[in-house]
């Protein structure tokens, strides 16, 4: 996922991109603080940290100016403590306001619970994924193809969806794992091997075998043939 991340200042910027990152998320900021929602427009972020002190227009407006065109979750990150801040940040659509100070653990949890509810339960999920010629049933954890059907566990099914979700790009053991975390799920290292095991040995029954293709010290790539 996108995080947009509108702060000038940059040791900040490079904490939360560094800290973000850990966790497969993409972080992106605006060109210049004279076209902010241009830079936001092209990133199509899926969730927007804004400090309240910034060159050229302040957090509050560039906020009115996101929820003008964007739904987007936003979240104020600011040193300022006066409840005032925190009234006009939540007026103006802010989903969130966090005192720097703060704790990167407290802001993570509060970024992925975030995401979880705009993105789990805000948005129609799809009932169907097709991929190379088969369909993938996101509401009964089966794959068919060519009038077969396989039916997955919900960790092998969770791990294909990741994997055909970001075809042709490599997906490392480790962000799988974490997501596999995030979904409070338990899997360790082992486990991933184990899973991923048995959904290749099913995939083959469907002629899919080879679909998925391990990348030696990167990760797995779901291919389209």
């Amino acid at each position: 996922m996108n995080v947009f991340i509108i702060e000038d200042d940059q040791s900040i910027f490079e904490l939360l991109e560094e800290h973000l990152g850990q966790w497969a998320f993409e972080v992106k900021g605006p060109g210049n603080f004279h076209d902010v929602m241009g830079s936001f427009i092209k990133e199509e972020p899926h969730l927007v940290l804004i400090d309240i002190q910034l060159p050229v227009y302040d957090g509050f407006h560039w906020c009115r100016e996101i929820r003008a065109v964007s739904k987007v979750p936003i979240i104020f990150l600011s040193s300022r403590d006066h409840p005032m801040d925190m009234i006009m940040a939540m007026n103006m659509g802010a989903d969130d306001y966090i005192q720097k100070p703060f704790h990167m653990d407290v802001l993570l949890a509060k970024v992925q619970a975030l995401l979880r509810r705009t993105y789990a339960y805000g948005e129609e999920v799809p009932d169907v994924l097709e991929w190379n010629g088969a369909f993938i049933e996101m509401k009964r954890n089966v794959i068919r193809s060519g009038g077969k059907e396989v039916e997955l566990t919900r960790n092998e099914f969770f791990i294909l969806t990741i994997l055909v979700e970001s075809s042709n790009r490599i997906v490392s053991r480790d962000d799988l794992i974490r997501k596999l975390w995030d979904d409070e799920r338990f899997v360790n290292d082992n486990t991933l091997t184990v899973n991923m095991t048995r959904l290749r040995q099913k995939l083959a029954e469907i002629g899919l075998g080879e679909a998925i293709v391990t990348k030696k010290g990167q990760g797995y790539i779901a291919i389209i043939v």
